[in-house]
Formats: C-alpha cells, structure tokens, sequence
C-alpha cells in the first residue's frame, strides 16, 4: 500500500502527523499553563535563577487567562480541523467513499492519544517545568491571536448577556484564600497534612472574617472586681485568681477604672512591708483599652502588636461593657487551645461511650467544629446555645429536642433564658 502512494498523499500524511504534534503542543501548554503554581512562578521571579525571566512570563500569561485560554483553544480547534481535513481528502483518495468513516476513526484515535492524553499527561507530570518551556513560543501565539479572541470573547457575552450571565474581565469564582482552603482540605484528605495543621492555616485566613465578639470572654464569665472592696478582702481574690491581669470596677461592671497586673500588684506589695493597707490601687492600674465588639481579629492582633498590650475590654455600640478579649484568646483562634499550669482545665465537652456528647451552652461553635471536624454555622451565632435558639426561633425548654445540621440537640439544664447544658448526638 504504501509503495503506491503519490508524493502529493505523502505531503498530507507528513502534513497531518505535523498538526497532531502543534496540537499536542496546545493541549500540553494549557494543561501546564493552568496547572503551574503562581506561588512557585513568583518565587522564580524573585530568584536569580536562569529561569527568572520566563518565570516572569508565565506569571503575566497566568494573570490575562482568558487570552491565554482563548488563544490555545483557538489554535489548537484550527490544527485540529485541518488535521482532520486533510485525512479525509487522503482517505477519500486512498479508499473512496468508506474513506470518510475510515479518516473520522483514525483522526479520532490520533488525536486522543497523541494530541490529548499523552502531551496532557506529560505537562501535568510538571507542569512548572513545562510551562517554563513552552512560554516564550505561547506568548507570541497568544499576541497574534489577540485580536480574534478579543472579539470571540465579545460575541460570547452578548449571547449570554440576555440570559442573565455576565462575565468580568479576569473574573475569579474563588478568592485566594478559598482556593487555599481548598487545596488544603485535599491535601488533608489525601493524608499530606494532618487536621491540626490545616485547622491552623485555616486561623490564620479567618482573623479577617472574624469580630472580637466571637472570641471575647462575655461579661457574665469575667473575673472581675470592685476596686472599692477593702484591699484586705480584694487583694487576697485577686491573688487567688489564675489570670494575671484583672478589670477593676467602680460599683458597676459597665464602669471599668483600670486593669490591674499581678506583678504590679506584687512589687507595691513587697514595697508597702506586705501591708495590703499601704497599696492605693488608683496609682498601679493600667489605663483601660476599650475596643468596639465589631473590630475584626486581624486588626484587633496588629494593634495588640503595636501597643504592645494583652487585653482590651470589648464595648457594644451603647458603650456598655460585653466582655474582654486577650491576645491569648486571638493566638488559639491560630494555634487552638493554650493551656498552661494555672489554667483552669474547662474544656465544656464531655464525650460519652455511646458517640453523643454533653456540651455547655457557652461553648464557642468555632471550638466545637475544630475539635470534632463539624461544619455547624456559626455566622448568626457565636456558642451552642446561641445556634439552638437561633434555628428554633425560640427559647427552649428543658428537655426538648431539634435536629439540624445532622446533628440532634437534646436541652438538659436551663436556667431562666439560658441554656446551661445540652446533649448532642451526631447522626450515624
């Protein structure tokens, strides 16, 4: 057969495995192009390694997408289409009319294994030594096309326009920090990074969505005291207290005077012969910090940074007193729970044999989901307590019951309007 080919038939066999090769070419350059880390591009970028410079040009390749994609889909249809143009003019020659059946198979075939799977295959391997390979050529193509895709784009949005999609210029479905969420919730279940790990990147990209309010130790849990006390009977509380900075009061919680420190209690102690009587507590207490319950975690962080300050009472929009945040209380959102030898152990879940659990109502949702790998919703409500009463859209009585979120939440202590302790069961 092939002794009785013509040098014109020769031409289009050499012409098409020419083609199925610039196609194989497109499909890699998109796979590696798509698939390259930015992270491991910037970092070439700033290296003085040879590959600085088409490092710097996949970045700009990676950052116009839309061209990007638009040019390779557009040259790698029009290789394709001649491809497969010219296979069915020789098989038409070669065969006659079975040809066209003959040449749709065998372009099929060619085109899946040689221009499709295999060069993808090959880029995903590596798909940042590859992209750096094929740049500098991907880059010329995609200035030639540019004209072509510019209008094909044009002419998509208005077909989509009537029915309501608009697409924006170098649109992004997820932020950055959802595609690191992502990546790593996969890597987490593919086994490369263990859960207390991944929960504490995953702090670190919450500090911004979160408000001091959903940390903050609430007022009804604060170890607080009345600066009037007689120094006899105040003093040895504070002294028995396991925090070292203390919120003193005149009369009223809502009137906060200063916070007060137990190593400057200790040195006007040891200054005053060990006479609490000698101490006048005006003289040794920090100023107070107030802050607003809706100033988000990362700010809250940087001005404890900048101050040089651990603690900060938290104020609503009345002025009035909600609780305090430390900046204890922002580091465990990063790194969870720091305990330490005077730390009161309260941990407020008690697990039982039969997989439920019994949870005090002032446990934070946040708390419960990092320890038990749950999703409940914690945006319209800070403890458990606050969730069952916000999707009941009700107070509960002792020993009622809901399910939601997959879980059943069983009431076992009240007292007035609050919700002391509750029982949940997780579905099986």
């Amino acid at each position: 057969m092939l002794d009785i080919l013509t040098f014109e038939q020769w031409l289009h066999i050499g012409a098409i495995a020419l083609l199925i090769i610039v196609s194989g070419f497109f499909s890699g350059s998109e796979t590696a192009l798509t698939a390259a880390s930015r992270a491991r591009m910037f970092q070439l970028e700033k290296s003085k390694e040879k590959e600085a410079a088409r490092a710097n040009i996949v970045s700009n390749l990676i950052n116009a997408k839309e061209r990007l994609i638009g040019a390779l889909l557009l040259g790698n249809n029009l290789v394709n289409i001649l491809a497969s143009a010219l296979a069915t003019s020789l098989f038409l020659s070669l065969f006659g009319e079975a040809g066209v059946a003959l040449a749709t198979i065998s372009m099929t075939l060619l085109v899946v294994i040689f221009a499709e799977v295999l060069p993808k295959t090959w880029a995903i391997s590596n798909p940042e030594r590859f992209a750096l390979n094929v740049a500098p050529v991907v880059r010329v193509l995609v200035a030639i096309f540019a004209p072509v895709t510019r209008i094909i784009s044009a002419l998509v949005r208005l077909i989509l326009a009537p029915f309501g999609v608009n697409i924006l210029d170098d649109q992004s479905v997820l932020s950055a920090s959802d595609e690191i969420r992502g990546t790593l919730d996969l890597m987490h279940e593919e086994g490369a990074v263990i859960k207390s790990d991944r929960d504490r990147v995953g702090g670190v990209l919450d500090l911004h969505e979160l408000e001091v309010a959903d940390v903050m130790v609430h007022r009804t849990e604060m170890i607080s005291f009345n600066i009037n006390t007689p120094n006899h009977e105040l003093i040895p509380q504070i002294l028995d207290s396991p925090f070292t900075r203390h919120p003193l009061y005149d009369e009223e919680m809502d009137n906060i005077v200063g916070i007060l420190h137990a190593k400057s209690l200790f040195r006007a102690l040891s200054e005053g012969d060990h006479d609490p009587g000698k101490i006048n507590l005006y003289d040794i207490i920090q100023k107070p910090w107030f802050v607003p319950d809706t100033t988000s975690l990362q700010l809250q962080l940087n001005q404890f940074l900048r101050r040089h300050s651990h603690l900060a009472v938290v104020v609503d929009e009345y002025g009035e007193v909600e609780g305090l945040v430390t900046l204890e209380d922002i580091l465990e959102e990063i790194v969870g729970d720091i305990a330490d030898e005077y730390d009161i152990s309260l941990k407020g879940v008690e697990p039982l044999a039969d997989g439920s659990f019994i949870v005090d109502g002032g446990v934070p949702i946040r708390d419960i989901n990092r320890a038990m790998d749950w999703s409940l919703p914690d945006e319209e409500a800070t403890t458990i307590a606050g969730l069952v009463i916000h999707e009941a859209r009700m107070i509960p009585d002792q020993n009622q019951q809901f399910t939601f979120h997959g879980i059943r939440f069983i009431v076992l202590k009240k007292e007035r309007n609050r919700l002391i302790s509750l029982k949940l069961i997780p579905a099986k």
